[in-house]
């Protein structure tokens, strides 16, 4: 399995607003994510590579999602390739998760189990501002995205889009499937 990095820079530069937005001082939040205060500096002064458990005992003290400091959110088409991606890895290297998107404040999600044939593709029209969707290809091969800009995808590739721009899906194989999540916001 590819292992990416966490975005240090990225984790530091939250770390640090969050951490002023609480209130909390350095040695505060380290005491009570029972972490070393040195281990909290390093990673607010983007040097270091956390684990999971210290990201998520951090994030519990500062009542934020661990995805807050991996991905910032945005509304564009991204595509994450099997074995890409930001993971994390725990401590005894025995459990890895791969953010794949942050779920923003204030945003519900509605998932979808796709079973698409090969064919037509199945062209959707624009839903309601600020709707992404999301995709993981399961079994086969697909082409989507957006109407404009579309890409082809394998199983375990994922895509997100706005779901408020015309797009679609074409299955490139029998029996593809795919897991859609829409994001309502």
């Amino acid at each position: 399995m590819i292992r990416n990095e966490p975005p240090i820079a990225q984790i530091a530069a939250t770390l640090h607003a969050e951490r002023q937005r609480s209130g909390l001082s350095i040695a505060e939040v380290a005491r009570r994510a029972k972490i070393a205060k040195s281990t909290l500096s390093q990673l607010e002064n983007g040097v270091g590579n956390p684990s999971i458990e210290t990201l998520w005992s951090i994030c519990v003290v500062l009542d934020i999602p661990v995805s807050r400091l991996l991905e910032s959110p945005r509304q564009e088409t991204k595509i994450i390739r099997y074995g890409e991606g930001v993971s994390v890895s725990s401590a005894n290297k025995d459990y890895q998760a791969t953010l794949l998107a942050a779920c923003p404040p204030h945003v519900s999600r509605d998932i979808y189990w796709i079973e698409v044939k090969p064919g037509q593709p199945h062209y959707s029209e624009p839903h309601h501002t600020g709707v992404i969707e999301h995709v993981i290809i399961t079994k086969g091969r697909a082409r989507l995205g957006l109407r404009s800009e579309s890409y082809e995808l394998n199983e375990g590739d994922y895509i997100s889009y706005p779901g408020d721009l015309p797009h679609m899906f074409e299955a490139l194989q029998e029996g593809t499937c795919a897991i859609l999540i829409s994001e309502h916001r």
